[in-house]
């Protein structure tokens, strides 16, 4: 169906709709699809999700899904996952979440509670969910689990919603 999201799955890669344009036999693409498209490309080129090894997983409006592989640059004085690095991982799906209406969205308040140290070399999750939405203020709920799903950190997260659409967007050209 014309418009349905597209979902970013590891392994997978990106879908588009299975529909073709009437004339052109083309590949129609929705509104929703660029972007999603558009916040991928942003995320696989991003400097700094380079350097930790981020990796953008799953989108969809309103959520996302990030993964990090911990690694030794990658931990505190005591040698356990640095909690900047696990910040940055609720972060990058708090980015990708708010962003993927389409419209450009900041951060305007972040709690996180750090609940169990990662094992070292542990490969993290952390999952977005927009609880709510309004014209200017979104809040989300941000889950980090291990590869054994054990849950290591939990995060609110409120975004202020501008009304520019998404700079690269116009960009992208798919």
């Amino acid at each position: 169906m014309l418009g349905a999201p597209v979902k970013i799955e590891a392994g997978q890669g990106l879908r588009l709709n299975d529909q073709t344009g009437p004339a052109t036999g083309v590949g129609v693409c929705s509104l929703e699809d660029r972007i999603f498209r558009a916040i991928l490309r942003k995320v696989e080129d991003e400097p700094y999700a380079k350097k930790l090894g981020l990796k953008l997983r799953k989108i969809d409006s309103g959520y996302s899904l990030v993964e990090m592989t911990l690694t030794a640059d990658l931990e505190n004085i005591f040698g356990m996952a640095h909690g900047g690095a696990i910040f940055s991982l609720i972060d990058e799906a708090f980015q990708t979440a708010s962003n993927s209406h389409g419209t450009v969205s900041v951060a305007l308040q972040v709690s996180i509670s750090y609940l169990k140290p990662p094992a070292a070399g542990a490969t993290l999750f952390a999952e977005a969910k927009e609880v709510n939405r309004s014209r200017s203020v979104s809040h989300y709920k941000i889950s980090v689990r291990d590869e054994k799903n054990d849950l290591i950190a939990t995060s609110l997260a409120m975004a202020y919603r501008k009304k520019d659409p998404l700079p690269f967007l116009a960009q992208d050209g798919s």
